[in-house]
């Protein structure tokens, strides 16, 4: 198969799946909450932080790689435009 094959495949595969989902949010809980948890380890690698503030910091954490993530989009999409 070519890799394009294959995508469709995967992607035929994947929207199969979800159509027969009844409950998206708990299907996804794991994995979100093990994405939230790697921001409360990055600000608390030691775990001294009381719950609150480790939260808050984690969020701010979360809230930075977003915005990472932002940047990079637009300065991907600004050197494509001007390419």
């Amino acid at each position: 198969m070519t890799p394009e094959q294959r995508a469709l495949r995967a992607r035929i595969g994947a929207h199969a799946s979800w159509a027969n989902t009844s409950d998206r949010t708990a299907r996804t809980s794991t994995a979100r909450r093990t994405f939230l948890e790697r921001f409360e380890q990055q600000v608390d690698p030691a775990g001294e932080l009381p719950e609150q503030e480790r939260l808050q910091r984690a969020t701010s954490a979360r809230k930075a790689y977003f915005a990472q993530l932002a940047a990079r989009s637009a300065d991907a999409r600004k050197k494509r435009k001007s390419s």
